[in-house]
């Protein structure tokens, strides 16, 4: 056939996707592929098919460009109030104020930008992690080729360990395997084969002669022929819904969003009757406009946003050398308000590394450690069996490869001393049986000094029912079956996945290999119960969760029994807590669902999809959740939560895209001390908050007042300018570096939609921004009656010092500084003393002074000043007293 015959006879690639290709034969698929499954595809004809189909590649949100990337940065209300003063300050000649502002301003942005871009690249990192290529067959010949290269028709290898690069059509396997949760949540492998199925409509998981990109073949081999590629696949098509998916704004973004609005409205509200009261009082409308221009400076806190910023920049880089990434820099913060965590078993609660927790035989249980005395029989011949009849090899690098289950049963026995590959040499395998899902079973065959021996292994209840003897240690006697099964459904009910073991011989290798002839008359040896055990630190992690007010729940997809056993060891859960099935969870309405989702400690055999249900059950309740995941389907669910946790070592790309934060060790425990790394920065960014409006609150009482009280306007611009920018910055970005306070994660997590202001924090602006004020004004008064020329320096500097005395004392809302110690904060110390050498060098070099427009004070007015403003402190501190009285009374 012609290259142009063949192209045209070739279907379109919206015929591709219409296609059943499961109804279809392996001959019929490859047939409407137009290619011969020995020959592959021509050079000539894969160039032509990328150039119509496009490559093999699953299509990401565009990356931002550098340039947006950094603009990005400026859109916060915050930022654009800060960006329209500095514009006002420019317009009414005051250069150094705008210069001021913006210096701020572009910090902001430069600090977001860079860790963003951090960010980014490090997610390019973990992508590059994952193989690249694929073995395709080409013009007869077997080769490797980039996974992007790939296009509908080509012939595909897959062996166990790779990564099935497309969607295929299977045409020939053998005792193939699939792992396919990261695609439908299963966690056990699935069996494949190439027979064509009858029923059009079945869902992804029933689909056993296709294999999907971004699976996992775990055992086995097969070929198949490539029908989707990129997009067009069902990865691709999960990928494409992220994009519809919205961003869930967190409550850090939500609080000063609010907070900047409300403090504009507020700031104009105050300026504009400041200067209406000056103007009806004869003071000149210039002079009054730039006193409310002045009032208004000193209200925008310009340092929050740097701080802000500084401060979740500061801890993802703290979290990273913790093992988590954060891709967004207010998911640091976000963290802190986190309410429910909702985690996946396998890898995160759990070691994702099955091992053999039991072990039955000879009517005695034991664990499965490998230290039990076993040269009687029947532990000799069982752990013999453990190790011949199993498909996992081991490797020059003390690797282990195969199936979980096969890898677990040949370590259990190597730590028993019956190495595979040494017992392989005397009693080599001679032919095997292969595990099929009707009998629950497989048999290997292998020499022996006195014959031939099949060992065989499966579930129980299938296995029992085929044996006529069990081994004990004077040889096989009758079998107590019921005894046995008892013992496997006690096993099972703690959570273990239960296999039977038993064996046959003959004098030579039996004819005909039929399960039928083979498979009965067999002696039983032993049950053997695995698990995937928990981490150890996840226990400590669990407990410190709910000592926070935090609740953890496990969703899997394993057995409900499986689920109960994890979660009461780790103690998400009582033994009398209810384990809910993804069957019954279908079963609830949506208000059935949200009346009992806050109750549920478990969820088994979730299905995905099921996933972002409960997600938005518990955000309709008020509550703030977290949820992990690695697979594509996890994805909706990620991106809904309020913050999606991806896994960095299992999980797919398109679950790490969607995800706020990425675990680089896929541990729980991880998520727990990102919690509390959430919590300290929140705090601190309430304490800079508390700090400077404070401070702020001191400079518009003092401007504010001063007219009222007979006194000339107490700062100049430049005043201002200093005090918000050097007294108000530098402290306030030390407090970003504050430690956490003692019993962080003793105490419950905060509201979402609790306000910035809660906990007291608007009373302390008023009253300490008032108290200091009054200390200003009776400097200024003082010094301004008694005819002292050095009036404005005086308030100037108690103005200043107050507020160094204050952020000292807003370290903590409860302990006293001497109780702190003031190297526990060593650099915000060192930025008070530095803040203050800064100030007295305004006052005391004379050409500072006349930029400052300043006068050396005398010995006894700066004794004066450092005694009014320590007043401020010593106030903060005796409420704290208050406070810690109060709550020792209490108890």
């Amino acid at each position: 056939m012609a290259n142009d015959d063949i192209i045209s006879s070739r279907p379109s690639a919206k015929e591709f996707e219409a296609l059943p290709w499961h109804t279809l034969s392996a001959v019929e698929a490859a047939q409407q592929l137009s290619v011969d499954p020995q020959v592959g595809l021509s050079a000539a004809e894969v160039q032509r098919r990328v150039n119509a189909y496009g490559p093999n590649e699953i299509l990401e949100h565009p990356p931002r460009s550098l340039w947006w990337m950094f603009l990005d940065q400026f859109t916060d209300f915050m930022i654009l109030v800060l960006i329209a003063a500095a514009v006002v300050s420019g317009i009414i000649g005051e250069p150094l104020d705008a210069f001021a502002i913006v210096v701020i301003v572009l910090l902001n942005g430069v600090i977001g930008f860079v860790q963003e871009f951090r960010a980014e690249r490090a997610m390019a990192a973990l992508k590059m992690l994952v193989p690249r290529n694929a073995k395709v067959c080409r013009e007869g010949q077997r080769v490797t080729v980039p996974v992007a290269g790939l296009t509908c028709g080509d012939i595909v290898m897959v062996e166990a360990g790779d990564l099935v690069p497309a969607d295929l059509r299977l045409i020939e396997t053998s005792q193939l395997r699939v792992d396919e949760a990261a695609l439908s949540g299963e966690s056990v492998p699935v069996e494949k084969h190439t027979d064509s199925l009858t029923t059009v409509e079945q869902s992804l998981g029933d689909l056993l002669n296709m294999a999907y990109k971004g699976t996992v073949v775990t055992y086995g081999r097969a070929t198949g022929v490539v029908i989707a590629i990129g997009m067009a696949t069902e990865l691709g098509k999960i990928a494409a819904l992220l994009r519809e998916e919205d961003n869930v704004q967190t409550p850090l973004q939500k609080r000063l969003s609010r907070f900047g609005k409300q403090l504009a409205l507020a700031i104009l509200a105050i300026c504009l009757f400041v200067f209406t009261l000056g103007v009806f009082r004869g003071e000149p409308v210039v002079l009054m406009f730039l006193t409310a221009v002045s009032l208004a400076v000193a209200a925008i806190p310009e340092a929050l946003p740097a701080v802000v910023t500084i401060s979740l920049a500061l801890g993802a880089h703290k979290m990273v050398k913790k093992h988590a990434l954060i891709r967004r820099l207010p998911a640091v913060e976000t963290l802190g308000s986190v309410t429910y965590i909702c985690s996946d078993k396998t890898g995160t609660l759990t070691q994702n590394n099955m091992r053999v927790e039991q072990l039955y035989a000879n009517g005695e249980l034991v664990k499965g450690n490998g230290q039990r005395e076993i040269e009687d029989e029947p532990w000799e011949l069982f752990y013999q069996a453990m190790a011949l009849s199993n498909d996992a090899t081991g490797n020059d690098q003390g690797e282990v490869l195969g199936d979980p289950t096969e890898v677990a049963l040949y370590r259990a026995a190597r730590e028993a001393n019956y190495d595979k590959e040494v017992l392989a040499l005397t009693s080599p395998r001679l032919g095997e049986i292969p595990f099929d899902s009707t009998r629950k079973r497989m048999t290997t065959f292998h020499q022996f000094h006195e014959g031939v021996r099949a060992f065989i292994k499966g579930a129980p209840e299938e296995l029992v029912d085929q044996c006529d003897t069990v081994l004990g240690e004077s040889g096989p006697t009758s079998i107590p079956k019921k005894a046995i099964l008892a013992c496997a459904e006690q096993m099972a009910t703690n959570g273990l996945r239960v296999l039977g073991f038993a064996f046959r011989k003959w004098p030579e290798m039996p004819p005909g290999l039929s399960p039928e002839s083979i498979e009965c008359q067999l002696t039983f040896l032993g049950l053997v119960g695995l698990i995937d055990p928990p981490r150890e630190e996840v226990l400590n992690a669990v407990a410190l969760c709910k000592t926070a007010g935090i609740t953890p729940v496990m969703i899997t997809g394993d057995h409900p029994a499986t689920a109960r056993a994890i979660a009461v060891r780790l103690g998400i859960m009582t033994d009398h807590d209810e384990v809910i099935t993804g069957q019954e969870l279908a079963e609830l309405s949506l208000h059935e669902m949200e009346e009992r989702v806050t109750h549920i400690r478990a969820y088994a055999r979730v299905a995905p999809e099921q996933k972002i249900n409960i997600v938005k059950a518990l955000q309709k309740k008020g509550e703030f959740v977290a949820m992990t995941g690695d697979g594509v389907n996890d994805a909706p669910a990620l991106k809904g939560a309020d913050i999606g946790v991806a896994m960095g070592i299992a999980g797919t790309d398109v679950s790490r895209e969607a995800a706020h934060m990425i675990l680089l060790d896929d541990n729980f425990s991880t998520i727990v001390t990102a919690v509390a790394e959430g919590r300290r920065i929140f705090d601190n960014i309430r304490k800079f908050i508390r700090y400077t409006m404070t401070s702020n609150a001191g400079e518009i009482w003092t401007i504010f007042l001063a007219p009222f009280l007979g006194l000339p306007l107490p700062f100049l611009p430049i005043h201002i300018l200093w005090i918000n920018l050097v007294t108000d910055g530098l402290p306030g970005l030390a407090l970003a570096l504050e430690p956490a306070e003692k019993g962080i994660m003793e105490r419950p997590p905060r509201p979402p939609q609790e306000h910035i202001f809660g906990h007291g924090m608007w009373q302390d602006i008023v009253w300490v921004g008032l108290l200091m004020g009054s200390v200003a004004l009776v400097a200024e008064g003082w010094a301004y009656h008694t005819g002292s020329t050095h009036w404005q320096t005086m308030v100037f500097t108690v103005l200043t010092l107050s507020q160094l005395g204050n952020v000292l004392a807003m370290r903590s809302e409860k302990e006293s500084l001497f109780q702190q110690g003031l190297w526990s904060n060593s650099k915000l110390f060192g930025v008070v003393l530095f803040t203050f050498a800064l100030q007295m060098a305004t006052i005391y070099i004379p050409f500072l002074n006349q930029i400052f427009k300043t006068t050396p004070l005398s010995l006894n007015e700066l004794v004066f000043c450092l005694a009014l403003s320590t007043s401020v402190f010593f106030a903060v501190e005796f409420k704290k007293w208050i406070i810690r009285r109060s709550q020792a009374c209490l108890v």
